[in-house]
């Protein structure tokens, strides 16, 4: 693994475990060698990521639209600040510049983010993992959710595994680097999503 994607708020969040899991999730990156790609802003648990993998002397790429650097929130001291066009320009990029998926703690445009890639990896799009670092029970509610779409029969319990759960920063990146993506070919083949 090469680089990693964090999606994760541009807000600090109410609990400060949310930022010193930001700050450790930087730090182990920059430890173990591996780069990160992020939304490139300087605010909220984006810039303290930046900030902690930056500091431990890691890569950081950063992605940003231009109407978010006209309004100043683009982090400058980057290794790669690379502006885009859209949204849409923004995730594409992130990640074809990814080996893997990771969301922390954050609001719907982290959701929409990690659950794009999900979906991409369900459908066959890609064979890179997607994980949840799941900081103090922040994503319990959605992990339940979850398990009662795959209930209620809206999601094989196959493509709910291609979600990766941890708490602990060097344990996510265990399991990412463990990662064995089923064969969703023979599921959509037939229809089966």
């Amino acid at each position: 693994m090469r680089r990693l994607c964090v999606f994760l708020g541009s807000n600090p969040g109410r609990r400060p475990a949310y930022e010193e899991a930001a700050v450790a999730l930087g730090r182990t990156l920059a430890r173990e060698g591996i780069g990160l790609v992020y939304g490139g802003a300087s605010v909220g648990l984006m810039g303290a990521l930046a900030n902690a993998t930056l500091e431990a002397g890691g890569e950081v790429i950063g992605i940003i639209p231009q109407r978010l650097i006209d309004k100043e929130i683009g982090h400058r001291g980057l290794s790669d600040l690379r502006v885009v066009g859209s949204m849409h320009e923004r995730k594409a990029l992130m990640a074809e510049l990814s080996d893997g998926f990771v969301a922390l703690p954050g609001g719907v445009g982290t959701l929409e983010e990690l659950f794009e890639v999900w979906t991409w990896a369900q459908l066959g799009s890609h064979d890179k993992p997607c994980a949840v670092l799941n900081v103090e029970g922040y994503y319990d509610g959605m992990l339940a959710f979850i398990d009662h779409v795959v209930e209620e029969g809206f999601m094989r319990g196959v493509h709910r595994d291609m979600l990766t759960v941890a708490s602990d920063p060097a344990e996510l990146l265990a399991k990412l680097r463990d990662y064995q993506p089923p064969n969703v070919v023979k599921w959509i083949s037939r229809g089966e999503h």
